[in-house]
């Protein structure tokens, strides 16, 4: 007869994902994930599999609670929403005490593109989150709030590159001038 789980595995996830999340893939050991998440290592194997399949498991957790591109969508002019999707960005940023950053950008920073089904999660958010910024841009161009010469594709790459560059700085250095200002520079550039 099969035992009965004293653990609950969500909420067993959603530790190791505030762990991962702190201290990133290989500064979190399994001793480190024991201790964390209150069971056993057998037991940590048994639910999730090895280290790695548990980060990927802590990853999707963390994308799929995170909606950041929803004021993206909201109806009415695009660039005052596209203004307050880039503030919001560095407000998290300065408001992040403990200097976490952002998961996905920690991933992305940690793993490089040595591992490919890590790499294809990034890139998968990284894509949602062009796609969202593009449809901002096409609404905004198609409003008269961009100039109609303006690729609105490749005004999404470069916001895109933007906030994760946001999220990096932020994570080492979040000098609140610094981040303002880019985003100032941002808004100058898709209007012009």
């Amino acid at each position: 007869m099969a035992r009965t789980k004293e653990f609950d595995p969500e909420v067993a996830l959603e530790k190791a994902l505030e762990l991962f999340w702190e201290r990133g893939y290989e500064g979190t050991s399994m001793a480190d994930l024991v201790a964390h998440l209150g069971i056993a290592r057998a037991s940590i194997y048994g639910t999730f599999g090895g280290k790695r399949e548990l980060y990927l498991k802590a990853l999707e957790l963390y994308l799929a609670g995170r909606d950041v591109v929803e004021p993206l969508s909201q109806p009415g002019p695009a660039l005052p929403a596209l203004r307050a999707f880039l503030d919001s960005y560095v407000a998290e940023c300065l408001a992040d005490e403990l200097r976490k950053g952002c998961m996905v950008v920690n991933t992305a920073v940690e793993f490089g593109s040595r591992d490919a089904a890590v790499s294809r999660r990034v890139a998968t958010s990284w894509a949602g989150l062009e796609t969202a910024l593009a449809s901002t841009l096409v609404r905004a161009r198609a409003q008269g709030e961009i100039p109609a010469a303006k690729d609105p594709h490749a005004l999404a790459r470069f916001l895109l590159v933007l906030v994760q560059g946001i999220r990096v700085l932020g994570r080492a250095d979040p000098d609140p001038r610094r981040l303002r200002d880019a985003v100032d520079q941002a808004m100058t550039a898709v209007q012009i």
